[in-house]
């Protein structure tokens, strides 16, 4: 049979799947009944969604990602698995829609492992990295309409200075913005190196010393045209509801911003909403969700010397406690 090297390399090299065994530990007890369904509403390479389908036989997998290409070399390393892995090309805020299509009315267990892909950060021509010269797509669907070209293209120097801001949490995000406006008047930003030489040239040598000056403007460039917070906002309540009694749920986030937004949503699922005064909890304001660990968790110095990309990584998890009537 001819194997794709390509396909061997991105699935087996490349992606090295983040906290796994805290993950697994986590989620076991909703997993282990029989016809258990995990819903992998990142499924990227299916690094994860492998391990899961191996540990519990009964398991059902059903497969999110917005990425055609990860989802075929993903399909590719799940076929042994036939019918118990199901794969759905969807932003992961489409949970709920793409549950039902399957023909499941819940899940015993979710997994959101946010942020981009290794495979997406390790394919140059996806422009995600600004180490790497590519055009400046950063489109996690290649289907999908707008590029990060487009953006520094046509949005004005305040809605640049705005994502900058509050997507890269950028000091330097007016300074970035005023020298982007002022050199697409005259070429426009086409490459990755072309906008990492502006960022580096506007940047004071002082700040240039505290880490690479391009990082979160790639970064708010990232979730701009993915519109990944907006998805990430929607995604976390339609999760919840999505989950069974005694479901649980894990989130690996990257950066503050998606953990923040986790983080509020747990909290609020995990707090009684009985009114003050009131001198009983009735049920319906119960909390829905018991919180599984406390804070967020970071993976172990072993990990972080393993896998360098789970040195920024963030759980948190949760066991869904009331189902509304």
């Amino acid at each position: 049979m001819h194997t794709d090297p390509l396909a061997e390399t991105e699935t087996n090299k490349i992606h090295v799947p983040v906290m796994l065994e805290r993950s697994i530990e986590l989620l076991a007890p909703a997993l282990s009944q029989p016809g258990a369904i995990l819903i992998d509403a990142t499924l990227g390479l299916g690094g994860h969604a492998e391990n899961f389908l191996s540990r519990f036989p009964g398991l059902t997998l059903v497969g999110l990602d917005r990425d055609p290409e990860a989802l075929k070399l993903a399909g590719a390393r799940l076929a042994p698995f036939g019918e118990r892995a199901q794969l759905v090309h969807c932003v992961y805020d489409e949970i709920q829609d793409a549950l039902r299509s399957l023909g499941h009315a819940e899940a015993h267990g979710i997994l959101f492992d946010l942020g981009v892909s290794s495979m997406q950060l390790d394919r140059a021509e996806r422009g995600f990295a600004y180490s790497k010269d590519a055009p400046l797509d950063m489109r996690m669907d290649g289907t999908a309409d707008v590029t990060a070209e487009q953006i520094l293209a046509d949005y004005s120097e305040g809605e640049l200075r705005r994502i900058f801001w509050e997507y890269g949490e950028e000091r330097l995000a007016s300074r970035y913005a005023k020298r982007i406006v002022e050199r697409r008047a005259d070429t426009r930003l086409v490459r990755s190196a072309q906008l990492v030489d502006l960022i580096q040239r506007a940047t004071p040598a002082a700040l240039a010393r505290q880490g690479h000056p391009a990082k979160r403007v790639f970064q708010a460039l990232r979730i701009e045209v993915n519109q990944e917070l907006v998805a990430l906002e929607n995604a976390i309540p339609r999760a919840i509801e999505s989950l069974a009694l005694h479901g649980r749920m894990v989130v690996l986030s990257y950066q503050s911003l998606e953990d923040r937004i986790v983080k509020r949503a747990f909290a609020a699922a995990s707090t009684s909403s009985t009114p003050q005064g009131l001198p009983v909890e009735l049920p319906e304001h119960q909390p829905q969700l018991k919180l599984l660990v406390r804070g967020a968790e970071l993976a172990t110095d072993d990990e972080k010397a393993a896998n360098p990309r789970s040195t920024p990584v963030r759980l948190r998890a949760a066991e869904r406690v009331r189902v509304a009537s």
